[in-house]
């Protein structure tokens, strides 16, 4: 995007207010994105906090040339998202997890009666472990290679964990279905 682009050089040549205007434009977008990793929505304010330091700190290394900064931006984010719950000792609860309960079909027509936000609520309700990899994998597009690498665990655990949550969340929405 060019008004990115723009603001950034503004930026990077000592031009506060163009920080206030990158951070109003993508406030809103950043923010959605740390209520995927936080619990709750001041962990997601505590991430956001924590992000865009780091966005505004190491904004010179963005390669304007080489990417969106949406998606450096989301990045960076992400990390700082990972960062924070690692401190918490999250990576643990991929230690604790049981195997996920049976697998259950799902009608084909089942995220259609859903709305983004129910299917959220949903996600979020994944325990820990499942979430951050469903999250990393299927919304932000990360391998499991690099899921592996962010989480320090194996490709397989990563794998494994995609699979729980999926399973976990077939077995969510079944359970929405029949009660909603």
């Amino acid at each position: 995007m060019q008004e990115d682009k723009e603001l950034i050089l503004k930026i990077l040549s000592g031009e506060q207010w163009a920080e206030r205007a990158l951070y109003e434009k993508h406030e809103r977008h950043w923010f959605r994105l740390c209520l995927r990793y936080a619990r709750e929505r001041i962990e997601a304010m505590d991430i956001l906090q924590d992000g865009l330091i780091n966005v505004f700190k190491d904004l010179h290394q963005f390669d304007i040339e080489k990417g969106t900064f949406a998606n450096w931006s989301n990045r960076v984010i992400v990390n700082t998202a990972l960062r924070i719950l690692k401190k918490k000792h999250w990576q643990q609860t991929f230690l604790e997890l049981e195997a996920a309960a049976e697998e259950a079909e799902v009608r084909e027509d089942a995220l259609s009666k859903l709305a983004v936000k129910e299917l959220i609520g949903l996600i979020n309700k994944l325990p820990l472990g499942y979430r951050i990899v469903f999250n990393m994998y299927v919304i932000e597009g990360y391998s499991h290679k690099e899921i592996a690498a962010h989480l320090e665990v194996s490709e397989n655990t990563s794998k494994s964990q995609l699979s729980k949550a999926k399973k976990a969340l077939r077995k969510q929405l079944e359970e929405y279905l029949k009660n909603g």
